[in-house]
This record gives structure tokens, sequence and C-alpha cells, in this order.
């Protein structure tokens, strides 16, 4: 007999590798592209919002990383994406060479742009200045003249009689006494240019001041009818009288609260900043000064501010505790005062007071 005929069978297994081979390359292909938007989206996609061509300053402060820098870079609109600027420092060896200071940059900025102006350094110096709370208008002119080099009496010509100037931009302004900037200079470490001229300065702290008010809720001094020059004359009088926070708010219950009798408010630092030198107690001679700003001979608010308040003192003098105190007595060695609602409690904390201090 003739031997059997083999039947042909397909090839299942060469199929299936061909399926298989077919497969990996088209996922080893949707991988390849999805690293490749990875990487686009990580390194090269535009995080900025920002238009081009604006001023903006930012810092590079000591022991910033790359990375860090970048971010803040990225943030101020100066660059596209912090990833890119990174890889860009790297790939160029400016990492590590980009030099601590403030940069007057602008946005929109290529990588090696800002890296480039971050290696040369800064072109414009500065000079931190703190102005402390409570300070009084001499005090700042003395202290930006010594640390800044503004001249005091450019500085004071201005902030005493100068607020016609500023009012355009800052029109409450127009409720000052007799043209003072005294209340409105805000406390608080500035950053001063190099060559900055007394006008710069001024305005850079009216203009902190109208950043920080917009964190006072003044809805309540407004249902009182009080306007904001009385608020900040008000805050003045908290932060000087003031010494701990938790404090503030009660000494300007204190003052609301007599205001709203119609009592004198009778604070020794008002008549304190109408004499010169420091007092720790004030004598009756002192008390009989013939000042508008004598609150121990006049009702009412003084006409203007008596310090430079800052912000815990803003806040208390818009939203005071709810008390019946009308009078305070320093008895404490931290600065903490006793409060009362009646005379007799006033004069025996008056006595305490004696004690701790021995006069």
């Amino acid at each position: 007999m003739s031997p059997a005929k083999r039947v042909a069978r397909p090839n299942h297994r060469r199929k299936a590798v061909a399926v298989l081979g077919a497969s990996a390359a088209g996922i080893a292909l949707v991988a390849a592209i999805l690293l490749a938007i990875a990487i686009w989206v990580l390194f090269f996609a535009s995080t900025n919002d920002k238009m081009a061509g604006n001023p903006v300053q930012v810092e590079v402060a000591k022991g910033a990383s790359t990375g860090q820098i970048a971010r803040t870079l990225a943030k101020a609109g100066v660059i596209e994406n912090p990833n890119s600027f990174r890889l860009t420092a790297r790939l160029t060896g400016a990492d590590g060479r980009l030099k601590v200071g403030v940069y007057d940059l602008e946005t929109g900025l290529s990588n090696r742009e800002a890296l480039d102006a971050l290696q040369a350094g800064p072109t414009v110096r500065y000079v931190s200045v703190t102005i402390p709370e409570g300070y009084v208008m001499t005090q700042i002119a003395e202290r930006l003249e010594k640390q800044a080099g503004i001249p005091q009496n450019e500085f004071l010509r201005l902030a005493r009689g100068g607020a016609d100037e500023f009012g355009e931009d800052h029109p409450y302004l127009a409720d000052v006494y007799k043209g003072s900037l005294e209340g409105y200079l805000f406390p608080k470490t500035y950053r001063i240019r190099e060559g900055a001229s007394a006008r710069d300065v001024i305005e850079q702290m009216l203009s902190q001041f109208d950043t920080e008010m917009r964190a006072v809720d003044t809805s309540d001094s407004a249902a009182r009818g009080m306007s904001l020059h009385e608020l900040v004359v008000l805050a003045s009088m908290v932060e000087r009288e003031s010494k701990l926070d938790e404090e503030r708010p009660l000494v300007s219950s204190v003052i609301h609260n007599r205001l709203a009798k119609n009592m004198r408010l009778e604070i020794d630092a008002t008549i304190e900043y109408v004499l010169p030198g420091n007092r720790f107690r004030l004598t009756y001679r002192d008390l009989r000064i013939d000042s508008p700003y004598n609150t121990y001979r006049r009702k009412g608010l003084p006409p203007g501010p008596i310090s430079s308040p800052g912000l815990a003192s803003l806040k208390a003098a818009a939203s005071p505790a709810d008390t019946n105190y009308l009078y305070y007595v320093l008895t404490g060695k931290d600065g903490s005062h006793t409060f009362t609602d009646n005379k007799a409690d006033f004069l025996k904390a008056k006595q305490k007071s004696k004690e701790v201090f021995g006069r």
C-alpha cells in the first residue's frame, strides 16, 4: 500500500507569535507616546498665565536650591516651566551658580535669559529696614536715615504735611490732621532700593497700609459711625497703651465705652506724644498741658494718630471686646493691666501698680 497522505494543518503557533509581536509593538508605541507626552508636560508645557513684559521683583534667598528658585520664578511669571528651567540649568552648567539677591526682572523670559540674569547677580541692591509697631514719624525718619540713607529732613517734610501729594492714590488721606501721615506709615520690615527717595519709601509704606487694611473688618466701626481716620487714631492709642496682643481688644473696649458715655479718655499716651523725652508716669503739671492731644482736658479722640499701629491694633480698634470696662491700670511687669468697670476698683488697681513698680 502507498503511504498515507499527511493532512496539512494550520500553524496556530506561528500566528499567535505574530499577533503577540504586533501587540507588543503597539503597546511599546503607546508607551513611547505617553512618555513623550509626559516629558513634554513635565519639561516644556507652560505654567505661565501672566502677560509677558510686566516688571516683577523676585528674591533668590540664601541657600535656595535651583528647584526652589525655579518655582519662585514660575510663580512670578518670569519663566514658563520650572522643570524645563532646572533641566536647562543643568545642561548649561548654571546649576549651583545662581546668585543670591533681589532682582528686578520681567515676565515671559526664556530660561536662558533668566539664568543669565541670575548668574550675573542683582543689578539693584536693597537694604532691609524694620519699622517697629508704635513708632512715631520722627523715630521712623531717624531709622531710615541711619539704615537706608534717606535724609530725615526730606522724609519729615513729606510725612508732616504732605498728605495732599499722595492723596490721588490714597484718597482717605483727605481726612488726616494738618496733612500729617502719622499713623499711616505702616510698621513692617521693608526692602528699600538703594538710591530710593523719601517719596519712594513713603509710597511703599502707604501701599503696605492699604494692603494690611484689607484684613481688617471695619463693619462694626462703620456701624458706630466711625471714619477710617478715627479708626486709625483709636488704633494708634491701643498700640501705645498695649504690650500684650490679647489685651488690645480690651483696651479698645475701654476707649469705645468711654466715648459712648461721653467721658474723657484720659489716656497718658496722648499727652506723652506731645511731650519731649520719655516718662514712666505723668505729673499733674503734664496733665494740664494745653494741647488738642490732651485727653485729660478734652473729650473725644485726639485729632490725629499718636503712633504707627500694627495690624493687631487696627483689628482691635475695629472690633473691640464686648465689655463694660471703663478703666485699666498697668499692674504687671510683663505689661499686663487690671481692667475695671468702676472707680473704686480702679483706685485699688492704681495702688497695686504703685506697689509693683514702687512709684
